[in-house]
């Protein structure tokens, strides 16, 4: 897939979570087999720009291209300001949130709040577009609610507004992530518009992958919650719609040495004692489901520092290895 000037390796995305993925989290995804991955996103309040939490969302340092960060707001003005910001510090593309279904986001009328109002998104879209020389996206939901989905109306403004690319998420506002995506109105998006078109919602196995392609004729596929603790899940999709075969899941001892290596970047990107709170999360992650992993679980969030958390992680999956008797 190509986004202006960018010719992507693939067309796999990972999705922008709040407090998931920062610039090490997007670095390994896309080592994994991520075509893309935008920031998590950053306000178009001007008052926020010079936080640590916005400054760190936008670091990019030492990615591959293309370098997307991810905007959101309710105000044209303040929208395209914060994209000439954004391009201004080393953003390649400017991607625009109206899919968040979040309340605190949805509040202040802005995410997947706007679409309730198609001729704000325009002047929104028209606003940001114009204000830069990037490309930009857009990450809509199916509708504001399962009464009104109109996300083939928002398309073809977005594809009117100047719009390179649109993300779908396959349940309205009012679902947030409850229930199961619907694929049938990414469809109608996708016949609505010439723009690529990528699906997005409960995309969690390269058979669910290869589906959801079949079910909407989508360009592309922008995995999510699925990605957290399973960074794999971009190599083993793209395999899979490569050859139709499905690969062996990592042994544990990758994931122990992928995890060891993330909790390194961690620490180095926030600081020890940010780094170990936010390595909690991606530590749950990656041992859901193995062995004693909940007692393991409740000892590690007891450590303060950088040292202990590594050891027990390697403690912990040295342990899983050797039940399963691989190789240390």
């Amino acid at each position: 897939m190509r986004i202006g000037p960018y010719e992507l390796k693939n067309n796999l995305f990972l999705a922008p979570m709040a407090g998931v993925t920062d610039r090490p989290f997007r670095s390994l995804c896309r080592r994994l087999g991520a075509g893309m991955a935008a920031s998590e996103m950053v306000s178009s309040n001007s008052l926020l720009w010079g936080s640590k939490k916005t400054l760190r969302r936008a670091d990019h340092t030492g990615e591959d291209d293309p370098r997307a960060v991810q905007i959101v707001g309710s105000d044209p003005a303040m929208m395209a300001q914060a994209a000439r910001y954004n391009v201004d510090n080393g953003a390649q593309i400017i991607d625009i949130n109206m899919g968040c279904p979040a309340k605190k986001i949805c509040n202040v009328y802005a995410g997947s709040a706007l679409m309730q109002n198609e001729k704000l998104v325009a002047e929104i879209l028209e606003a940001v577009v114009k204000s830069v020389d990037v490309p930009v996206t857009l990450k809509i939901r199916t509708g504001w609610d399962r009464a009104n989905r109109n996300g083939p109306a928002i398309a073809r403004v977005a594809e009117a507004s100047g719009i390179q690319a649109l993300a779908v998420h396959g349940r309205t506002r009012a679902d947030a992530f409850q229930g199961e995506a619907e694929y049938d109105t990414i469809a109608a998006i996708k016949a609505a518009v010439t723009i690529p078109v990528i699906a997005n919602g409960d995309i969690g196995t390269p058979e669910k992958a290869a589906l959801v392609l079949r079910a909407t004729s989508a360009d592309g596929l922008m995995i999510g919650r699925a990605a957290q603790g399973n960074p794999w899940i971009f190599r083993e999709i793209g395999h899979y719609l490569a050859t139709g075969e499905k690969l062996a899941p990592p042994p544990v001892t990758e994931v122990r040495d992928t995890l060891l290596d993330h909790l390194e970047t961690l620490y180095a990107f926030y600081g020890e004692y940010s780094g170990v709170r936010m390595a909690r999360k991606h530590i749950s992650w990656y041992s859901k489901g193995l062995r004693d992993g909940a007692a393991f679980r409740h000892r590690v969030n007891q450590v303060e520092t950088h040292e202990a958390q590594l050891a027990m992680v390697r403690e912990f999956f040295d342990g899983q290895a050797q039940a399963l008797g691989l190789a240390a």
